[in-house]
């Protein structure tokens, strides 16, 4: 069995550069089951994720290279390193979710990591649909700017959105479309208004990107509340719900009338409109503040609207403090198939 050494790339933020090492083993062994025993090590004062692995097969290499954090793979042979060269799986530069920068900005790595483990979670036809490479759908019930949707554009995913944040969306159309131009990529985006029983919600956008040798990759956001989303869309099912719940600090949770109410009281009236929007064998991937809800109260909402939440140990260990008043947790759970 090889013993590995996966170089983690360096995070602008500190605090979470501190807790990469134990994030990234967790992600690791839950996207590649075949990892054994990975765990933060320090190698001539270098930090790296040391690893035992069934083998370098190439799917395993598509894991570790899909990883939130992964910089660089190494085999280990006594005292050496050989380079492993991992296969490249992003669609698109990764600029496209690096470059905007704003207060309240979920981590990219962190974005990543909790769409890679949501994703991994897919059961049935989702599931063979995931391990044949195939473009799932993906819907980020609060995006903001987006930054979930257009990770999800450099996994290969179609990505849909909703948000009651007029600005963040509008800073969302105005960046993607800008990159795209820049980029020099074939793409169509556009915004038109969204109505609904004679109301103007707002400016809706739409972009397809087109890739040689690959379908056309679709982006959609719509305005509106997200207790409101399975009416928004309608018939519309998504494989995979990933969403970065507000953290009731900076981020308040408000209605379109401008009332406010509590994280914990968001996520009770939302949790049971995303479940019926998922797809049979469909994951739902959030995280949140533990300080405003906790764990066991997360799940059992989860398990009141029908979902199968996934605990045990390998499912408690991303638990990690993002500032002094925010620990933020994740949490997947699956549509029975």
């Amino acid at each position: 069995m090889p013993r590995c050494l996966v170089l983690l790339s360096p995070s602008a933020n500190h605090v979470y550069a501190g807790q990469s090492p134990r994030l990234s083993a967790a992600e690791l062994s839950i996207i590649c089951p075949d990892i054994r025993d990975a765990a933060p090590t320090t190698v001539a004062g270098v930090d790296y994720l040391s690893l035992d692995i069934d083998g370098l097969a190439d799917d395993r290499l598509a894991a570790i290279s899909r990883a939130s954090a992964t910089m660089a793979c190494f085999a280990r042979e006594g005292d050496l390193l050989r380079p492993v060269e991992l296969p490249h799986t992003d669609l698109l530069d990764d600029d496209l979710v690096t470059i905007p920068k704003y207060q309240g900005k979920t981590n990219e790595q962190f974005t990543r990591l909790l769409l890679n483990v949501t994703l991994a979670a897919l059961r049935g036809s989702p599931a063979r649909r995931r391990d044949a490479g195939e473009r799932l759908a993906v819907l980020d019930p609060m995006c903001g700017r987006g930054t979930t949707l257009t990770t999800c554009w450099l996994a290969g995913h179609d990505a849909f959105g909703v948000d009651d944040d007029a600005k963040a969306l509008e800073a969302m159309t105005a960046h993607l479309s800008t990159w795209l131009r820049r980029k020099r990529l074939k793409h169509t985006t556009g915004t038109s208004r969204l109505r609904r029983d004679g109301r103007n919600l707002g400016k809706r956008f739409d972009a397809e990107l087109r890739l040689p040798g690959v379908a056309p990759l679709t982006l959609a956001a719509l305005p509106g509340d997200t207790r409101d989303s399975a009416a928004l869309w309608g018939r519309k099912t998504f494989d995979a719900i990933v969403t970065d719940a507000p953290y009731g600090v900076v981020h308040g949770a408000h209605t379109a009338s401008g009332s406010h109410r509590s994280p914990a009281t968001l996520l009770a009236e939302a949790i049971p409109v995303w479940a019926g929007q998922l797809r049979a064998g469909g994951a739902l991937g959030l995280s949140w503040n533990t300080h405003g809800l906790s764990r066991e109260d997360l799940l059992s909402m989860l398990t009141e609207a029908g979902l199968e939440p996934l605990d045990g140990d390998q499912w408690s260990q991303f638990s990690h403090r993002v500032d002094s008043s925010i620990q933020r947790d994740l949490a997947v759970a699956v549509r029975p198939a």
